[in-house]
């Protein structure tokens, strides 16, 4: 994607509906309605079964898109938007809740499992390859022995809420930073040195 006018499709993961606004699950819509800020434009209703907004972020061609569908069935809308616009899975950038990295945490990576994540998993087989983008946003473990479907599906803490806003805006500028330097650059500016 970097140095050229190849459209990146960014697919953020939720749940459709108000009742599913803000669990954890649905970070991937959030990042992707602070993109969507940034672009200044609405999403439209789109045949491939996503909410799309089509845009530029940092100077690269992209386009937003939120799948209709509920979570464990992401991959028809990803792979029909796919389709209509013609991008590869390399130019697929998936933002997604991450359980094995703590609250705010930002990692990005190339292909790998689905770690147990239905929407990934749906993806995966939808578009036949594991060798899409993820930007994987960290909501922690659930506390005790919380059944992390459940946790999933539970609305961030108050004391992630304060956080929250600060949390969304650092995830959507690493999506930004993978779409225009690509994804060794990216990872280097947003990941913390361990």
């Amino acid at each position: 994607m970097v140095g050229t006018d190849e459209l990146a499709l960014v697919v953020g993961l939720g749940n459709p509906g108000p009742g599913y606004a803000g669990n954890r699950h649905n970070i991937g819509f959030l990042v992707l309605d602070e993109l969507a800020g940034r672009i200044g434009g609405k999403f439209k209703s789109h045949k491939a079964g996503a909410e799309v907004l089509e845009g530029r972020l940092a100077g690269s061609r992209v386009v937003l898109a939120k799948p209709r569908s509920y979570m464990n069935l992401s991959g028809g809308a990803t792979a029909g938007a796919a389709r209509f616009y013609k991008a590869e899975p390399g130019a697929i950038v998936v933002v997604h809740d991450e359980l094995d990295l703590p609250f705010g945490q930002v990692r990005l990576k190339l292909g790998g499992g689905e770690n147990g994540h239905n929407g990934l998993r749906s993806i995966s087989k939808s578009l036949g390859t594991k060798d899409y983008l993820r930007v994987r946003f960290g909501i922690g473990r659930p506390p005790g022995r919380q059944d992390p479907a459940d946790y999933v599906l539970k609305d961030f803490s108050s004391t992630e809420r304060k956080e929250l806003a600060f949390a969304i805006d650092l995830c959507a500028d690493a999506v930004e930073g993978l779409v225009s330097q690509g994804l060794e650059l990216a990872q280097n500016k947003f990941h913390p040195l361990s």
